[in-house]
């Protein structure tokens, strides 16, 4: 970006004798243009364009006029030496004086004389000669650059030359701001967007755990990005007991997210029909054939406790089976089913009897695997080994994990819930 010290029109000599001299100028435009282009801050430029060359070729006033995209009408962005308009001022194609006039026309026109001019509308006393040069991108004018020099015939062939060359630089500028901002507005819109969509999902995952005499409830859940495709749920049925749900939609981002709404509000409706975790699998999964995505699934687990027998029956849809851990660990050996979305599918149920001491732990493969810098996967030896340690939690878990992933550039969602019974 230019410095507000170093000058932008960097020479402009008031006469060119020898090709020499001519080389020369064009050197400092390509200088000049590289400064121009360098910042996407329109207004700066503009503002430094006209003053640097007006302080340099002695001009009475120099313009930049620009198009508002979409309309007819020209509007003043750069400015000086003008007492007559100001910036923000307008005027329509055609209809006032040589800016109009080029605008209309796509042609540039000098007038060494403006008083016998008929296009030339004055302005400034002290102005006796004028050029005004179309912005010309994609052969569609997009504004004038405006000169007025307080002499007669102010301008050599080979200054107009120059200007001319200047003029397309400041096209270019003038394109890249405007699609710069153009972006920049664009993703702005999509950040909300998106902020918005974090903070809904944040509203659908449980902030606090349920209380169950006899057992407590340790939870994580941390999105690889601002949304996320796991998400876990507790759903409070008839008679005390408790379902409890870690899913995984395939995918990371957006689409998983709104695939996770969608998910989650169907189970939580199925759930009031009090099926068995083996049956609400499997009427979940035929209501979302129907409607999934091509190459897109949800693996599941879903789990009912019922807290005076101290049982938990699990049914999971192609799902990681959970962790066992009662001074010795094992992964139960559930049955699974597809996926959900895929095809029909059959869901076998697997009870477990909690015992004092006992924990078993739900998980998402963002868990298991999460890759160090050198794509070693975390797996499930490393997982035992933490929950066998002394006071094992599932935010030490995470934290773990974060120390393994450091200088990795693989990220996934990672969920996980721990059912202790005391």
């Amino acid at each position: 970006m230019a410095s507000s010290s170093q000058p932008l029109i960097t020479a402009f000599p008031s006469s060119m004798e020898n090709s020499c001299e001519f080389v020369q100028a064009l050197m400092n435009v390509q200088r000049t243009a590289q400064l121009i282009t360098s910042t996407l801050d329109l207004d700066r430029v503009l503002d430094r364009v006209v003053n640097d060359l007006a302080s340099t070729i002695g001009s009475v006033e120099v313009n930049v006029w620009l198009r508002e995209p979409g309309t007819d009408e020209l509007v003043l962005s750069g400015v000086h030496g003008c007492s007559l308009n100001r910036k923000g001022s307008r005027m329509k194609f055609g209809t006032c004086g040589m800016a109009g006039y080029v605008a209309s026309t796509g042609v540039m026109r000098y007038a060494p004389d403006v008083r016998v001019d008929p296009y030339y509308l004055p302005c400034e006393p002290e102005t006796q000669s004028a050029v005004y040069i179309p912005l010309v991108s994609c052969g569609e004018v997009i504004g004038v650059f405006a000169v007025d020099h307080s002499d007669l015939n102010g301008f050599t062939e080979n200054q107009l030359q120059i200007l001319q060359a200047l003029t397309g630089h400041i096209t270019v500028a003038i394109e890249n701001a405007r699609l710069f901002n153009e972006q920049r507005l664009l993703h702005e819109h999509m950040q909300r967007e998106v902020q918005e969509a974090r903070t809904i999902q944040q509203a659908l995952i449980p902030k606090s755990s349920p209380l169950i005499p006899g057992f407590r409830f340790d939870t994580a859940w941390q999105p690889a990005g601002a949304v996320a495709g796991d998400w876990f749920d507790w759903i409070e049925l008839s008679g005390g007991r408790l379902g409890i749900v870690l899913a995984d939609v395939s995918g990371k981002g957006m689409p998983a997210a709104l695939l996770m709404s969608a998910t989650r509000a169907t189970l939580r409706t199925l759930a009031r029909f009090d099926f068995s975790p083996g049956e609400t699998l499997k009427q979940l999964n035929r209501m979302l054939i129907a409607d999934m995505p091509a190459n897109r699934f949800v693996t599941m687990i879903y789990g009912v406790l019922e807290p005076e027998s101290r049982k938990i029956t699990f049914a999971s849809a192609g799902h990681l089976c959970p962790l066992f851990i009662n001074e010795r660990y094992e992964f139960l050996p559930l049955n699974t089913g597809l996926p959900l979305g895929l095809a029909a599918s059959c869901y076998p149920e697997y009870t477990v009897h909690l015992t004092r001491g006992t924990q078993v732990l739900l998980y998402s493969d963002g868990i298991t695997e999460a890759q160090d810098r050198h794509e070693e996967e975390f797996g499930a030896a490393r997982l035992v080994e933490h929950f066998l340690q002394p006071g094992a939690c599932v935010d030490g878990l995470f934290e773990e994990i974060q120390r393994f992933s450091v200088g990795s550039t693989h990220t996934d969602d990672a969920t996980a819930v721990l059912i202790t019974c005391r």
